[in-house]
């Protein structure tokens, strides 16, 4: 019989480099806490992989915010342990070496802050950046894509998904770069794809954009097995920050804000703490408190679909930095009052940007002239819009229930409009007659989809606009 200590030599000399072989393969050495935490924090949960989608929908130095708070949100799921083949990015990429840009090279998603660029994966840019792709990318269909790195969130059923967008919004849509926007309705579909496919264990979706409620409301069903967080409800803005004269200010160098408040909040929120240990229910008070405080006319963050996944720590989406293993939580930081601040409307920070610009520059330079006819020209367009919005209404249902169709409002157990084929196709008998909507136009929508809800058809619309921008063109 072998004696017991020679069993355990045995053991030790057998077991001891399999073990080595085994983690040696993962590239982790189990010595101290700190590396456990390496483990922990490595690119699964136990339970499947961690797949993200980023999303930055506008191009153009005055929408500086979009991409910097995409690039930020990269920066946190890598120190979280994502794989930077289970990232993929969208950003048109043209903001980093703009000339107006003081630090080219360099993005800030806060006074300063930290370089949010530097790293960020370049799978789709420029014309690369349309709602075909990113579907094709969230569906897993390579065979589909046009363009940009080829890399498609290729998961697998116990896998779990974050997907983030920030840009403008309006009623039912939000933007791309380049080519068509995107519609709520379309959105929808393609995740009722993925649910089908079985493809993925949950699914979580963060959306800055005005109006961002209304991508969901009435429209995404709580057995999908995806929970969806956005900056505002159904009819309300969101809201810029970091902007240039408002606190807390900028480096008196930029003239755009750095960053969209709740897009920040959640980013911040997530920058700083062990997010084993809060959960999506946690950091939704949290953003929805800092967005909202001392300030009824700031959005109202909201919460759709499968609300049970709330309770799941935010770690399972976007992993933790394991520099935060140590914070810890305290009732004050969720009961907090300090985080009141001024904001812009997304809709005015363009405006913002450009009369900075204008009243920055040199009288009698060019940079003044370029500015001052950029002024101009929103202030022209949104008087035109308004005008031939206004009209076309008035057109169709006269003067007493034209006011009714502009600000109709429907219940929240019900989507934005009856038939999108009808909106999409309203929309763009107006733009082929009048001139294609800006997002400040694009807040008109809900309006256009009242149209739809109401019965008006193609044929009608391009009659009114034709009317109305004679008139007002």
């Amino acid at each position: 019989m072998v004696a017991a200590g020679t069993r355990w030599a045995l053991l030790f000399f057998i077991i001891i480099p399999l073990l080595s072989f085994m983690v040696g393969s993962e590239k982790i050495i189990i010595r101290g806490a700190s590396k456990v935490t390496e483990f922990i924090h490595g690119d699964g949960d136990g339970d499947g992989k961690r797949w993200a989608v980023l999303v930055a929908g506008s191009r153009g130095y005055d929408n500086y915010r979009h991409q910097a708070d995409v690039c930020h949100a990269y920066q946190i799921l890598k120190k979280g342990g994502l794989k930077d083949e289970n990232i993929v990015v969208f950003m048109y990429d043209d903001i980093a070496f703009d000339v107006n840009n003081p630090r080219p090279g360099i993005l800030i998603n806060k006074p300063n802050g930290n370089d949010v660029y530097n790293g960020v994966p370049k799978d789709y840019t420029g014309d690369n950046c349309t709602v075909d792709n990113l579907f094709a990318v969230i569906l897993g269909n390579k065979t589909a894509l046009t363009g940009g790195s080829g890399k498609v969130v290729d998961s697998a059923p116990n896998d779990h998904i974050f997907i983030y967008y920030s840009d403008h919004g309006s009623a039912g849509v939000v933007g791309m770069p380049f080519g068509d926007d995107l519609y709520a309705n379309d959105l929808i579909d393609v995740l009722k794809k993925k649910h089908h496919s079985k493809t993925y264990k949950s699914m979580v979706i963060y959306v800055e954009a005005c109006e961002s409620g209304s991508m969901f409301e009435g429209l995404l069903p709580s057995n999908l097995s995806i929970y969806a967080v956005t900056a505002s409800n159904a009819v309300e803005n969101s809201w810029g920050t970091y902007c240039p004269g408002h606190y807390p200010y900028p480096p008196p160098d930029y003239d755009t804000c750095l960053g969209d408040l709740f897009s920040i909040s959640w980013m911040e929120d997530s920058d700083l703490h062990d997010l084993r240990k809060e959960t999506l229910k946690k950091q939704y008070q949290v953003v929805r408190r800092r967005t909202a405080v001392d300030n009824f006319d700031r959005s109202h963050v909201m919460q759709y679909g499968d609300k049970k996944l709330s309770q799941n720590p935010v770690f399972v989406y976007m992993g933790t930095n394991p520099d935060n293993q140590n914070f810890t939580l305290t009732p004050q930081y969720y009961t907090s009052s300090s985080f009141s601040w001024s904001v812009v409307n997304q809709r005015d920070a363009s405006l913002l940007h450009f009369w900075l610009k204008y009243h920055k520059a040199p009288r009698g330079s060019t940079e003044k002239a370029e500015a001052g006819k950029k002024l101009r020209d929103i202030i022209s367009h949104t008087r035109h819009v308004d005008r031939s919005i206004n009209q076309i209404t008035k057109i169709l249902f006269g003067d007493k229930k034209a006011s009714q169709i502009l600000t109709l409002i429907r219940p929240s157990s019900q989507p934005l409009v009856d038939d999108w084929s009808c909106l999409k196709m309203l929309v763009k008998a107006y733009e082929k007659r009048c001139g294609q909507l800006s997002w400040y136009g694009k807040k008109y929508t809900r309006a256009i989809a009242n149209m739809c809800n109401a019965g008006v058809r193609v044929e009608q619309m391009i009659e009114a606009s034709t009317q109305a921008c004679m008139l007002y063109g």
